[in-house]
C-alpha cells in the first residue's frame, strides 16, 4: 500500500526527527516504532527484520522508509477502500504524535489544547512537502507552502467570526517563505488567536471545524429531512456528508447514528415529484440498492445538497481522500503558474536584451551622425522632411479631434439605447414576475381541484361499495322468502294428503290453520300446525 505510506510520511518523519542523532536513529528505537505500526495493520513481528536490515545499526531516514515501504506497507492488501485507509492513518498518526508529542509541544504561551494541536499537526501532515534541508545534505524537512497556510489560517479565521485580510497573509507568507511546523503554530496561536475575548471553547470548535473539512474530508453537514423506509413520514437528522457516505445522526452532537447511505460514482441526484404541500424543496439520492428521499427548508438549501452529493459521488471512487485530490489540483495549477511566470519572465529578458541591443545601435548611429558633419545638404533635407511631416502629424491631430467628436457621439446615442434597453428589460421582468404570480395561483388552483376530485373519487366508492352491500342484503332477504314459500307450500300439501282430511270439518280446521304465506316465524307456526293435527288424532280415537 504505497499510497499509505505516502499518506503517512510526513507523520512518521517527525517521529523520526524527534529520535535522531545527527540523521541516523539507533534500530532499537525504530523497532518499537515499526512494532506499534505493524500492531496497527495487524502485521505482527515485522520490526524484527531490522535486525538482518542493512550492517550498521543506525538507520538514516531514507533507509527506514524502504524498509516500511517493502516490509511493512507492501503486506496490506493492493485495494483498500478509503474508510479503511483513513483509520490507518488516523492510528499511525496517534502513535507517532504519541513519540513526537513531547517536542512539539514546547512553546512559551500556548493557546490551544493538546487535543487541538494533534489535530492542526495531522492537518499540517496532510498538506506538507517533505523536501530536502539542503542540496548537498541528505536531511529531510517537511514544510508547507505558504499558499496552503493560508487556505488552514483563512479557515479557522472565518471559523473564529473574524475577518480574513488576504493582503496581510500574503505579506506574511513572502516573508517567512516555506513554514515548518513550529512557525506555522505559532503564527497561528501569536497572530489569529491571541485575542483575548476568543474563547477555549470557541478555539475548540473552530480546530474541530477545520479538522473535519480537512481530515474527515465533509464535504457538507446540517439538517434535512428524510422520508422513512418503514414509517412513511419526513423526520428531521443532522447529515453529514463525506465523499463515500452521507451518515445522519439524531443530532448535532453526533452520538447517536441512525443511518448511513453509501455513495460511489454510481449515485445519481434526481428532482423529486413535489407532494403538494409546498413547504418542502424534496429531491432523490438514486443509489444501486435503492432510492432515498429527502427534503429541505428552503430551495437554497436544496440546491447546496444537491451541488455537495453530486461532488461527492463524483469525487468517491479511489483511495485517495478529496482534501488530498484537492491539494493535488492546487500544486498542478501552482506548478503551472509558476511555468508560465519563468515563461514571462524569459520573454522579458529577452525584451531587455533585444532593447539593450537597439539603444547601442542608436548609440552607434548618433556617434556617426556627430562625425559627418559634411552631410549638411542631407540635414536640411530632412529638416524639410520634418517640416512636411510636422504637417502631416498637425492634419493627422484635426482628423484625430474630429473622430473624438464622432465617438463622442456615438457613445451618447449607445447610452441612450442602453438606458432604453434597460427601461425595456424592467418592463420585461415586471411582466415576467406578473406571470410567475399568475402560475403560482394557477398551480394552487390546480391542486384545490385535485383534492376536491380525488375526495370525489373517494366518496363514490364509498357509495359504491354501500349500493353492492344492500344488494347482497336484497339478494340474501329475496332468496329467504323464496325458501319460506317453498316451505309453506309443501306443508299445505302434506296436511291435505294426511287422513284426518278425510272428515270434511276437520280438514277446513287444519286447512284453515296453515298460513298461505311465512313471515319471519314460519317455523314456529309449523310445529303449531303438526301439534294441531297430533290434537285431531287423538279426537278419532276417542
Amino acid at each position: 500500500m504505497s499510497t499509505l505510506l505516502k499518506n503517512v510520511t510526513n507523520c512518521i518523519w517527525h517521529a523520526f526527527d524527534s529520535l535522531q542523532n545527527n540523521e541516523v536513529v539507533h534500530k532499537s528505537k525504530l523497532k518499537v516504532l515499526t512494532a506499534n505500526i505493524g500492531t496497527l495493520l495487524d502485521l505482527y513481528g515485522v520490526e524484527k527484520g531490522l535486525d538482518h536490515f542493512r550492517s550498521s545499526q543506525e538507520l538514516t531516514f531514507d533507509e527506514f522508509r524502504y524498509y516500511l515501504q517493502h516490509e511493512v506497507f507492501s503486506s496490506l492488501p493492493k485495494t483498500v477502500t478509503l474508510p479503511v485507509v483513513r483509520e490507518y492513518e488516523k492510528k499511525i498518526s496517534e502513535v507517532c504524535w504519541f513519540v513526537c508529542r513531547k517536542s512539539l509541544l514546547g512553546r512559551d504561551k500556548p493557546v490551544f489544547g493538546d487535543d487541538s494541536v494533534f489535530k492542526l499537526f495531522r492537518i499540517f501532515c496532510l498538506l506538507a512537502d517533505l523536501v530536502q534541508d539542503s542540496e548537498e545534505s541528505s536531511r529531510y524537512v517537511v514544510v508547507l507552502q505558504p499558499s496552503e497556510a493560508g487556505i488552514v489560517a483563512e479557515q479557522l479565521v472565518l471559523c473564529l467570526g473574524l475577518r480574513w485580510d488576504a493582503a496581510d497573509w500574503e505579506a506574511l507568507g513572502s516573508s517567512i517563505g516555506h513554514f515548518k511546523w513550529a512557525a506555522f503554530l505559532a503564527v497561528l496561536e501569536a497572530k489569529y488567536c491571541c485575542d483575548h475575548q476568543l474563547h477555549a471553547e470557541a478555539l475548540v470548535e473552530a480546530v474541530d471545524e477545520i479538522y473535519d473539512v480537512f481530515i474527515e474530508d465533509i464535504i457538507k453537514k446540517g439538517y434535512l429531512y428524510k422520508w422513512g423506509y418503514l414509517l412513511p413520514t419526513m423526520r428531521e437528522y443532522w447529515c453529514v456528508l463525506q465523499p463515500c457516505a452521507l451518515t445522519y445522526y439524531k443530532s448535532s452532537a453526533q452520538r447517536e447514528q441512525c443511518g448511513r447511505v453509501a455513495i460511489d460514482e454510481y449515485c445519481s441526484v434526481e428532482p423529486a415529484p413535489s407532494a403538494g404541500d409546498g413547504k418542502l424543496q424534496r429531491f432523490q439520492l438514486v443509489t444501486p440498492e435503492r432510492t432515498f428521499e429527502f427534503a429541505t427548508q428552503d430551495h437554497k438549501s436544496r440546491l447546496q445538497w444537491v451541488s455537495a452529493l453530486r461532488q461527492a459521488a463524483a469525487v468517491s471512487g479511489g483511495a485517495e481522500g478529496y482534501q488530498r485530490r484537492a491539494r493535488a489540483g492546487r500544486r498542478g495549477a501552482g506548478a503551472r503558474r509558476e511555468r508560465e511566470a519563468r515563461e514571462t519572465r524569459a520573454r522579458l529578458q529577452n525584451e531587455v536584451r533585444a532593447r539593450l541591443a537597439a539603444e547601442a545601435q542608436a548609440q552607434e548611429l548618433a556617434e556617426l551622425s556627430k562625425k559627418d558633419n559634411k552631410k549638411l545638404e542631407e540635414l536640411k533635407n530632412a529638416q524639410a522632411e520634418l517640416e512636411r511631416l510636422l504637417q502631416e502629424e498637425t492634419q493627422a491631430k484635426r482628423d484625430e479631434e474630429i473622430v473624438r467628436a464622432l465617438q463622442a457621439r456615438v457613445l451618447t446615442e449607445e447610452w441612450e439605447k442602453r438606458e432604453e434597453l434597460e427601461r425595456l428589460q424592467e418592463e420585461q421582468n415586471r411582466m415576467l414576475e406578473e406571470e410567475r404570480l399568475k402560475r403560482k395561483q394557477f398551480e394552487m388552483l390546480q391542486a384545490e381541484k385535485e383534492a376536491q376530485f380525488k375526495e370525489a373519487e373517494r366518496r363514490l366508492k364509498e357509495l359504491e361499495e354501500e349500493k353492492q352491500r344492500l344488494d347482497a342484503e336484497l339478494r340474501a332477504a329475496q332468496e329467504k322468502i323464496s325458501q319460506t314459500e317453498h316451505n309453506a307450500l309443501a306443508l299445505h300439501v302434506q296436511l291435505r294428503d294426511h287422513p284426518i282430511f278425510r272428515n270434511g270439518e276437520r280438514a277446513r280446521r287444519a286447512i284453515s290453520f296453515v298460513p298461505t304465506t311465512k313471515s319471519s316465524s314460519d317455523t314456529l307456526i309449523d310445529v303449531k300446525a303438526i301439534r294441531h293435527l297430533k290434537v285431531l288424532d287423538d279426537e278419532d280415537k276417542l
